[in-house]
Parts: C-alpha cells; structure tokens; sequence
C-alpha cells in the first residue's frame, strides 16, 4: 500500500502570502498612479522597485534557509511584510511610500524563499506548488472583485497584502527551526545539474518580464484603450484568475503525465498568442477573451516551470535560484510595459513581447527534455563496453524489480557523516571450511 499524502498547508499559506504582491501589480500601480502624485512610468517604477527588493531576498537567503531556520526566516519575511506594506497604505508621502514598498517587497519574497526551498523538499513539489498558486489566484481573486467597492486611495492593495501576511504568521510555528550541517558537508555540497540550473535561471528572467510587462499595463488597456469601467475591469481580472483557478486544478490533476517539456513549450507558445490579443484589445469581449485566456494558462505553464527547477536539486537551491531570477524579470516587468506601451503604443508592445516570449521558450524546453531523459547515473554504472546497465538489463530480460528503468532520472548521492570509524575486532572473524566437531566423550578404557 501507498502511503497517504499530507498537504504542507504553512507552506502553501506562505507561498501565498509571498506570491500576492505580484499577482495584485496592476491595481498597485494603478492606484498608485490616481491616489498620489506620480505618472503612470513613475508608477511602473514602484511597481519594479517593490519586486526588484523582493528578488534580491531570494538571492540573498538562497543557502541560508537551514542555517537560519525556515521558522524563524518566515516569521522574519511575514513581520517585514506586514510594517512595509501597512505602512505604505497608510501614508501619502511619496518617499514613505516608496520605501515601504521596498521592505514589504523584501518581506515577500523572503518568505517566498522560504517556501520554495520548503517545497522543494517534499515528495511531490509540483503539487505543493499548484496548491500554492490555487490560494494565491483565489485570494487576489477575490481582492480585485472587493477594493473598487472601498474606494480609490493607494492603501487598499497594499493592506490586502499587509492583512495576508499577518494571518499567515500564526501557521510559522510548524515549520522546522534550524538545521545544523558538519562543516565538511556544507563544503561540498554543490549544485548538481549546473549547465541545466543556469539555462533555466537565464530564460526565466525574460519569460517573466514578458508576463508581468503586459500585466502591469492590462488596467491601463482597458481603461483608456478597451474604454472599460474600473469596476468592470476588477471583474474581468477576477474571472480571469478564477480560469487560473481551473487551470492551476487542471495541472495539479494532471501532474506529470505529460512531462514538463509539452506543458512548457506549447503552453508558451499559446500564451504568446494571448498576449497579442489581450494588448490589441478594443472592447470587452476581446479584451476579456485575452486576459482569461492567459490567465487560464500562465499559471500552470508556471507550476511546471517551479516543478523543473525544483527537480534539479532535492535541497531547493535551484528552485529559489531561478524563482529569484524570475523575480529580477517580474521586477522590471511593470517599467518595461510603461515604456513600450508609451512609445510603441499597446498593440505594438503585444507583438514584440510575444516574438521574445516565443524565443525564449526554445532553451527552457531544451531543460524539461534534458533532465526527463538520463539514464541513471550515465558513465559510472557501465559495463565494460560502455552500455549503461538499465540497458543491459532491459535488453536481456533481467528482472526488473531491483534494476531501473531505461531513462530513469538520477538518484541523489547524498553523503553520511561518521564521527569515528568502526573498529573491527579479530575474534569476530575464523577461517573459512567446515569446523570441527568436538570429540564426544567415549566410554573408558578401564
């Protein structure tokens, strides 16, 4: 029998409280732009500013989850969370602003550094991490349908965020505290799959400046070019993260059935054609039909690309690594749409980022093909003429139970400290042979 499968539920509930800030962009910097003195590239700037802070947590606390204690580092994440953002929402200063911003955007994405590394851990990280994204696209679901009710200040979003991470923080207290490593451990421990590893970290920053470039615009688009209300648009983003919803399900269902390398590429591509879509929008129809598309797709194209990264190392480095590159793309995403949009125009913008999303498809599916597809440990379990012996074996009818499948992915090596070596003691050991009987007391001689 199978042994049954316990949900990380802190983990998911921090994952979401790190994932908000992103997912409610376009209405921050939307109302950045109305509540206070700034231009819309202004407003971008904020917007880039906040998860360019949130980025730099992760490379920064990237290896020291275990030395610090994920406890301790979430309660730290979720406190700073918590001032940043709420002290931003409450003021109207603009440097006040801006500087909350900064350590609300720290906050979130140490404790999304925390989950990560978290999640990596787990038997099935793909899981935990479409559970993570189903409770955030859930929760600014429901903030984009609840703050055009409360008023056009800049607070509301930025306290929605503040008010997550405060609920959040009573769950810290199952996560594991400090993990203390031998020192020779700690040394050699590197990064396994490297090539693999920084394939991805270089292609993720553009996939996701892709993403969130048209994202921190998609308000803007159907405000002033799809003539929209702001209520009507809160509700289009809405159902369009309830289609997340459904599709964060769907790959949650699905798993890994059809790898990593078919979601990837062809979701991709698909969301490319969204994107030109959603920017060329001139009504409601179009416009909604774009932005629930993408919405329907980002989101799992997503869980695969945090399973893959995941996958490349059983202690999450990989996994937060190439999170807090995508994180330096998600950054600069909000500035770069204010620009191309400001110059180009949307439709124009639409088209040059879809070009750049498909390109940058091709490495990243290269990746989930890459590291679906090794034999185990290739060049070391080898015969002498070079064939690797899950070949030999599937070849000559070997039994299957105890040897692996063709293509099998590697097994992790992991190496065990001995604090002193055993000592043998001879008198446990005898020469080999038959012993001899010891002779049997006979009658006497008398």
């Amino acid at each position: 029998m199978f042994a049954p499968r316990t949900t990380p539920w802190p983990l998911v509930a921090l994952f979401t409280a790190g994932y908000l800030a992103p997912y409610l962009l376009p209405t921050t910097v939307g109302r950045l732009d109305v509540g206070l003195p700034l231009s819309a590239t202004q407003a971008g700037a904020v917007g880039s500013a906040l998860l360019l802070s949130s980025a730099s947590a992760g490379f920064v606390l990237a290896s020291r989850v275990e030395r610090i204690g994920a406890r301790r580092l979430a309660r730290i994440g979720l406190a700073l969370a918590v001032f940043g953002y709420g002290g931003a929402a409450l003021t109207h200063s603009v440097p006040a602003v801006v500087l909350g911003a900064l350590v609300g955007g720290f906050g979130s994405g140490t404790a999304t550094t925390v989950a990560a590394t978290r999640i990596a851990a787990e038997r099935d990280p793909h899981r935990a991490s479409a559970l993570g994204l189903l409770g955030v696209s859930a929760l600014a679901g429901v903030v984009y349908l609840t703050v055009p009710h409360l008023g056009r200040g800049h607070g509301q979003p930025l306290a929605a965020i503040a008010l997550t991470a405060l609920a959040v923080w009573p769950l810290t207290g199952r996560l594991p505290g400090r993990t203390t490593l031998p020192q020779t451990r700690r040394q050699r421990a590197r990064l396994p799959h490297l090539r693999s590893g920084l394939v991805l970290a270089a292609a993720m920053p553009c996939w996701s400046l892709v993403q969130n470039s048209l994202w921190g615009v998609s308000g803007r688009i159907g405000l002033t070019q799809a003539h929209l209300t702001e209520a009507a648009v809160g509700v289009v983003f809405a159902v369009a993260l309830g289609a997340g919803l459904l599709g964060v399900l769907g790959a949650g269902a699905l798993g890994p059935r059809l790898g990593r390398a078919l979601p990837i590429g062809a979701g991709t591509a698909l969301i490319a054609g969204c994107v030109v879509a959603s920017a060329s929008a001139t009504d409601l129809t179009t416009f909604a039909a774009g932005e629930i598309a993408w919405n329907l797709l980002y989101p799992v194209v997503l869980s695969y690309l945090i399973g893959l990264a995941a996958s490349l190392d059983p202690r999450g480095r990989w996994a937060v690594l190439v999170g807090s590159a995508s994180s330096l793309g998600t950054a600069a995403g909000p500035l770069t749409g204010s620009l191309l949009s400001a110059r180009a125009g949307f439709p124009d913008m639409g088209a040059i980022l879809a070009a750049g999303l498909l390109v940058v498809a091709v490495p990243m599916t290269a990746v989930a093909l890459h590291t679906a597809g090794r034999p185990l440990l290739p060049g070391t379990v080898r015969r002498r003429g070079g064939t690797p012996a899950a070949v030999v074996a599937a070849s000559t009818g070997a039994p299957t139970g105890a040897v692996p499948q063709v293509g099998a992915p590697e097994q992790a090596v992991v190496e065990i400290t001995v604090d002193t070596p055993a000592v043998s003691a001879r008198g446990a050991y005898d020469t080999a042979g038959p012993r001899r009987a010891a002779a049997a007391p006979g009658p006497s001689a008398d």
